[in-house]
C-alpha cells in the first residue's frame, strides 16, 4: 500500500465532527496541528489536486494521522494552541513567531478581567495563546464565562451590575467571593485556556465529592454545576489516536479482542437524596447516546455507593438478557476495588461472563477481575486517557439527571 492510499484509508475513518488533527511524519514526530468544524472534511481537502507549494511540502512528510474530538470549534480552537505549544510542529511555525496573532489577557489586579487582546505589553498581566481565530476566541471566552464567571468591567463599582446577576460574574465588587477564591477561579479559566480541561475535570471532581463527604452541600452543588458545564464543552484528551487507545486498554486489561463496545456505570447522591445512576455506551472509542440509560434508585434507602451500584448493574443486565441485547466487550465501574467486587457478584447472579475494570476517584488506578493489585499508569497513556474520558461521561451523565430530579423536586417541573 502507498503512503497517500495510507493517508486516504486514515481519513475515511475519521468522523464529520469538530476537533484537531495531528499530521506526523515517519518518525511519530508531529509536524502540523490544525483544528476544524468538521475533521473529515477539513483533511479530505488536503488530498485535492490544487494544493499550495507548502501544503504539498507538508504532505510530501506526513505518515500518520491522529485526532482529538471536540464539542465544538471554540473548544478545539484552545486544544490546537495548546498541542502547538507541547509539540511545536514544523509547519506551524507562523503561528508560533507571528505576533498579530489573538491573545487572552488576564489582567495584574487583585480581581483579574479576562480579555482578548493582540498587542503583549510589559504589564504584570499573564497573557496566554497565541491562538488561530479571534472570532472562535471570543466565542470560547463567553463558553467559558458562562461555566465559571469572571469580572469585565474596567472599574470596580460599589454596587453589583447586570453581569452579576445573570451570573457571569461572581460579584467580587460587592465581596460575593474572596480573593483567594478569585484566584482559585481565575487559574482554573487558564488551565481551560490552555487546553487542559481534562486536569480540571478531575481537580474539580474530587473537590466536589470531598465537599459532599464535610456535607458542604451547597459548594458540593456549585462545583457539580461547574462540572456539567464543563463536561459539555470537553474535548478528547490529545496524543492518541482511538485505535491506540482501545488497543492498549485491550493489552492493558489481557482481553480476549478490542474493547469496541463499552458500558460504564456512575452513582450521584450529592445531597443523600435523590440518587441516581448512569450507563454510558462507548462504541469503537466514541459516545453512542442513543444507548445511554439512566436509573433512578429504587430499593436503597440510606446512602451505600455499592448497593445502588449493585441495584443499577442488575437492573441492566437483566433487561439486557431479557431482551435479548447484545454485551458490551467491557464493563467499566467508576470506583475501587469494593465497587468491582460488587458489579462482578451481580454479573455472576445472572450468570454473565464480561471483562470489567474500575477506576478509582483519587489516584486514578485501574482495578481488574485478574488482579490482586491495581494497574497504576503514566498520567497520559492511551488507555488511561479512554478510561478517563468515558469515566467523565458517565459521571456528567449521572449529575446531570441528579440535578433534573433536584429541580422537579423543587419547583415542580
Amino acid at each position: 500500500m502507498s503512503n497517500n492510499e495510507k493517508i486516504k484509508k486514515i481519513i475515511a475513518s475519521v468522523p464529520d465532527s469538530p476537533g484537531v488533527y495531528l499530521m506526523k511524519d515517519g518518525s511519530g514526530r508531529v509536524i502540523y496541528v490544525g483544528k476544524a468544524k468538521l475533521l473529515k472534511k477539513r483533511l479530505n481537502s488536503y488530498l485535492a489536486r490544487d494544493l499550495d507549494s507548502k501544503t504539498v511540502a507538508l504532505m510530501s512528510h506526513v505518515s500518520q494521522i491522529d485526532y482529538q474530538l471536540c464539542n465544538n470549534e471554540s473548544m478545539a480552537l484552545l486544544l490546537e494552541a495548546s498541542l502547538i505549544r507541547k509539540y511545536k510542529p514544523k509547519y506551524n511555525v507562523a503561528l508560533r513567531d507571528d505576533k498579530s496573532y489573538p491573545l487572552v489577557k488576564v489582567t495584574n489586579e487583585t480581581f483579574p478581567r479576562v480579555l482578548p487582546t493582540r498587542k503583549k505589553e510589559a504589564d504584570g498581566a499573564r497573557y496566554l495563546g497565541p491562538f488561530t481565530s479571534a472570532k472562535l476566541l471570543r466565542s470560547a471566552l463567553k463558553i467559558i464565562r458562562r461555566s465559571f464567571g469572571f469580572r469585565s468591567c474596567n472599574d470596580m463599582p460599589k454596587r453589583a451590575c447586570i453581569y452579576y446577576r445573570i451570573k457571569l460574574c461572581p460579584g467580587p465588587c460587592i465581596g460575593k467571593i474572596s480573593r483567594t477564591e478569585y484566584a482559585k477561579l481565575m487559574n482554573n479559566i487558564c488551565l481551560l485556556l490552555e487546553g487542559k480541561a481534562d486536569a480540571l475535570l478531575g481537580r474539580l471532581s474530587g473537590l466536589m465529592r470531598r465537599k459532599s463527604s464535610e456535607q458542604k452541600f451547597e459548594e458540593a452543588a456549585r462545583l457539580r454545576d461547574q462540572i456539567i458545564a464543563l463536561s459539555a464543552v470537553q474535548g478528547a484528551k490529545p496524543g492518541f489516536s482511538l485505535k491506540d487507545e482501545l488497543e492498549d486498554l485491550k493489552e492493558l486489561l489481557k482481553l480476549d479482542k478490542l474493547p469496541l463496545r463499552i458500558e460504564a456505570f456512575d452513582i450521584s447522591n450529592v445531597y443523600g437524596k435523590e440518587a441516581t445512576g448512569s450507563m454510558v455506551s462507548f462504541c469503537r472509542g466514541l459516545p453512542d447516546k442513543d444507548n445511554y440509560r439512566r436509573f433512578r434508585i429504587k430499593g436503597v434507602e440510606k446512602i451505600d455507593d455499592y448497593a445502588m451500584m449493585a441495584e443499577v448493574v442488575s437492573r441492566r443486565y437483566y433487561r439486557v438478557l431479557n431482551e435479548e441485547l447484545a454485551l458490551p466487550d467491557l464493563i467499566l465501574v467508576d470506583g475501587g476495588r469494593a465497587h468491582l467486587l460488587t458489579v462482578q457478584k451481580e454479573l455472576k447472579k445472572l450468570n454473565i461472563d464480561v471483562s470489567t475494570a474500575s477506576i478509582a476517584k483519587e489516584e486514578e488506578h485501574i482495578y481488574c477481575a485478574n488482579r490482586n493489585e491495581p494497574i497504576k499508569l503514566d498520567h497520559d497513556t492511551p488507555a488511561l486517557n479512554l478510561i478517563r474520558r468515558i469515566r467523565d461521561e458517565a459521571h456528567r451523565f449521572a449529575v446531570s439527571y441528579h440535578h433534573v430530579l433536584r429541580r422537579k423536586k423543587i419547583i415542580g417541573k
